[in-house]
């Protein structure tokens, strides 16, 4: 099956194209779900984060505390490093599973949001589609969903793919500056080429 790597800078609205592009079909696997699947009560990455991070970065419960992990991997590269070690396989795992199921769709969307920084996942898919807008928008979109600062966001952004290197290697671009209808009339054209491209392949 066509697959195509979804990604974008954090506040782009990956998730809102990938649920555009479910309703007109396709099947949708995003790697931030089953993240939180692995980290969840009697996730399979639990254990393994337990023995390298300190009870500071884990709820009463023994999940994952994804806002204080968030800030030390920010600020720590080796922490980051390590987190990425554990995870990062095992999202692989679930991704390939899921990649080898029987669908009805027609091709898969892979929501990778460091897709461009992962070699594993791009070996994925067979087309990158970029979800773009302003930095501006972006820090103004994630300020309105989360408790994050200005500074923070602004933190991550820079630490993320630039703009100019996820331009130069995506195939497809949705520009998510103005309204819903704008943005469902880029994933409905692109849909229709997904649907050709699939043809083809069969």
């Amino acid at each position: 099956m066509l697959c195509i790597g979804l990604t974008g800078g954090i506040g782009c609205g990956k998730s809102t194209v990938a649920e555009l592009f479910r309703k007109l079909g396709a099947q949708i696997i995003d790697t931030d779900v089953i993240a939180h699947q692995l980290t969840q009560a009697h996730g399979i990455a639990l254990p393994a984060l337990h023995a390298e991070f300190d009870a500071a970065y884990f709820h009463a419960d023994g999940t994952l505390n994804r806002a204080a992990m968030r800030e030390l991997i920010f600020s720590q590269a080796a922490a980051k490093l390590t987190l990425e070690t554990i995870l990062h396989p095992l999202i692989l795992q679930q991704v390939q599973l899921q990649l080898a199921r029987p669908s009805t769709a027609r091709y898969t969307l892979l929501i990778v949001p460091l897709l461009l920084q992962s070699p594993a996942f791009l070996a994925q898919v067979q087309r990158i589609l970029l979800v773009d807008c302003s930095e501006a928008l972006q820090i103004q979109r994630v300020m309105q969903r989360s408790q994050l600062s200005a500074a923070q966001i602004h933190n991550i952004i820079a630490q993320q793919t630039p703009r100019a290197t996820q331009f130069a290697a995506a195939d497809d671009l949705i520009s998510n500056e103005l309204d819903l209808n704008h943005l469902a009339l880029q994933v409905r054209r692109l849909h229709d080429i997904y649907l050709q491209q699939s043809s083809i392949n069969d």
